[in-house]
């Protein structure tokens, strides 16, 4: 087996096709065809096969894929403690973040790192997650900041749960009740924010999959804006659990349990290239990142 290999594997198996794996890969096509049919000679058995969805794994392929991924993390470890043994990097750090965590994470983590690490200049760039992951990939950004963000060219490290939570004002009749079906909050005045974006995509595809269509008050391009809709009265909101924290502590916004339907899960990712190790700066961040969280505190669990 050989490193190039192992990754276009988990490319195809991630991407379930040689074409969007070559894309993701920045090869051609026929490259990642060579190295899963090299692989599949060393082992003596297909990986993939056709069924009617497309290209899935094989039973050889189900089984290799976890070790695949060990392989890859044992390799980027490799890389990492070669890499602190060379003298530091010269106090430069550049992020990509999505605009939820620039909003409400990075400030507070910055302040903390900045402190701590005075000399380091730290480049800011924010973008959707799609963006986010490109930049880590071209190397623009050494870490990427995103929710729920899996790609095999990177590896991902997951901080916390940061799941989307259907918030109210106090006053509105269904936060003092604080647990509502679906259909009910169908029919109430709702807010969305970030057409086309996963959060958007997310929201919708939990009322389309209980044959509902939602009460759409309110379309607006941020989370922010949403919030402050929310606060207003104008509607509910289904919003990111980072967004609303301070909110919910104080108890300017409610957070309503839908009894009904499964939460909709998110956490908080740091990512970054598998084959570049972290920076000494960079891994400073990554502790502060933690640091921040864990005194911070996750969102309430849902109950049984």
């Amino acid at each position: 087996m050989e490193i190039p290999q192992i990754e276009a594997f988990l490319a195809v198996g991630t991407f379930g096709g040689f074409r969007r794996a070559a894309d993701a890969l920045r090869i051609t096509q026929p490259a990642v065809s060579a190295r899963i049919k090299a692989l599949e000679a060393s082992l003596g058995v297909p990986l993939f096969e056709r069924g009617r969805g497309g290209l899935a794994p094989s039973a050889a392929g189900r089984v290799l894929r976890p070790h695949a991924e060990q392989l890859l993390r044992a390799v980027a470890l490799a890389r990492q403690a070669v890499h602190d043994l060379r003298p530091a990097s010269g106090g430069a750090l550049q992020i990509a973040a999505v605009l939820s965590i620039c909003t409400y994470l990075l400030p507070d983590v910055l302040q903390r790192f900045q402190a701590a690490h005075p000399r380091v200049m730290i480049t800011v760039r924010s973008g959707h997650s799609k963006e986010v992951l490109e930049m880590v990939i071209r190397g623009e950004a050494e870490l990427g900041l995103a929710r729920s963000l899996h790609h095999p060219a990177v590896e991902t490290v997951s901080l916390r749960d940061d799941p989307l939570i259907l918030v109210a004002r106090p006053s509105e009749a269904a936060a003092r009740a604080r647990r509502a079906r679906l259909e009910e909050i169908a029919d109430r005045p709702l807010i969305f924010f970030d057409r086309g974006s996963s959060d958007w995509t997310l929201t919708h595809g939990l009322f389309r999959r209980a044959g509902l269509v939602p009460n759409v008050a309110l379309e607006v391009e941020t989370i922010e804006t949403a919030k402050k809709m929310v606060e207003r009265g104008l509607g509910l909101a289904f919003l990111p659990h980072l967004a609303v924290g301070r909110e919910l502590r104080r108890r300017a916004l409610v957070a309503i349990e839908i009894v009904d339907a499964e939460p909709i899960s998110r956490s908080l990712d740091v990512i970054h290239p598998r084959q570049r190790p972290l920076s000494a700066e960079a891994r400073a961040l990554l502790a502060a990142l933690r640091s921040a969280l864990s005194e911070a505190g996750g969102p309430p669990r849902r109950r049984r």
